[in-house]
């Protein structure tokens, strides 16, 4: 705007010039024509027209040269006006390059700083970046450390552990093998010991076996002379009829260590003698027993047959 105004104002001179000097110019021109023809007068009024018309074309040539000096100023007025335009022009031109170029230099300016921002925010990311980056390799470093030292540490108890566990299977097995000597020897010693008790026990059972089947028939003997004493008492207290001839009955009696009948029952045979055989052994109450314990256990619950007797 400024430069615009620096401009109209040369022109409106030079314009202003322009119009005096046509002015001038068309009144120069009655200067430039023939004097009109004056009345005739006397040589001393021809000789004073001449002199003035010397002084006229004088003063016409003056102006003329005034006029051409005038010319040649306006014209170097505007010559200079148009120099000036023109400088004014090319400063204007220079300074809207200038303007474009700083334009250009702050557009260039904010660019780069934009960028320079952009490249600091990206170096500043990337500063993150490497910073996390490197704390997360670092953190993995630690955690690989750790790892591996509780991996050796591991390995360390581990094998700790398996020597021990050997030193005890070995302390075990030797425990065993002497477990398993001495227990060898003791069931040896065992052995030994029961294959001479069972030596002594048969010998021992030979010499009661010998014993026993000498008291056995002895036993034997009494039980069965017990037996037929109380089969006779029974037949002794036996009320009989010819209906009972040929038949029989199979009672359990049950005897106390003096003889007497704690209980007796009829297990199968004919009625009429198993009645009968009750009655008897009712009617008898003592039986005969032995005093000897090992006669009497023989005695003391019998199965016995009642068969009537005729004479």
């Amino acid at each position: 705007m400024a430069a615009k105004s620096d401009l109209t104002f040369p022109v409106i001179i030079s314009a202003g010039i322009h119009i005096g000097v046509i002015v001038i110019l068309a009144l120069g021109v009655d200067f430039s024509d023939k004097p009109k023809p004056q009345p005739q007068a006397s040589a001393p009024a021809v000789q004073a027209v001449v002199v003035d018309q010397q002084k006229v074309a004088q003063h016409v040539e003056k102006l003329k040269a005034e006029k051409r000096e005038a010319e040649r100023k306006e014209k170097a007025r505007q010559d200079e006006a148009d120099r000036r335009v023109r400088e004014a022009r090319k400063e204007r031109e220079r300074e809207q390059a200038q303007i474009k170029k700083l334009e250009q230099e702050r557009k260039q300016k904010e660019i780069e700083t934009k960028n320079a921002a952009d490249a600091a925010k990206a170096a500043q990311l990337k500063q993150k970046q490497e910073r996390e980056k490197a704390a997360k390799a670092e953190a993995e470093r630690k955690q690989k450390e750790a790892e591996r030292k509780a991996s050796e540490e591991a390995a360390r108890k581990a094998a700790e552990k398996r020597k021990a566990e050997e030193a005890a299977a070995k302390k075990a097995e030797d425990e065993r093998k002497r477990k398993a000597e001495a227990e060898r020897k003791r069931k040896a010693e065992e052995q030994a010991r029961r294959e001479q008790e069972q030596m002594m026990q048969d010998a021992l059972a030979a010499e009661q076996a010998a014993l026993s089947q000498t008291r056995n028939k002895q036993v034997m003997s009494e039980v069965q002379r017990y037996t037929s004493m109380i089969r006779a008492t029974i037949q002794r207290n036996l009320v009989v009829d010819e209906s009972m001839r040929g038949k029989s009955c199979r009672v359990f009696i049950r005897l106390a260590n003096d003889g007497f009948v704690t209980a007796s029952q009829t297990l199968d045979g004919d009625g009429v003698v198993c009645r009968a055989t009750k009655a008897a052994i009712n009617k008898a109450g003592r039986l005969p027993v032995s005093n000897e314990p090992d006669v009497y256990n023989k005695l003391k619950e019998i199965n016995l047959t009642v068969q009537p007797e005729f004479d």
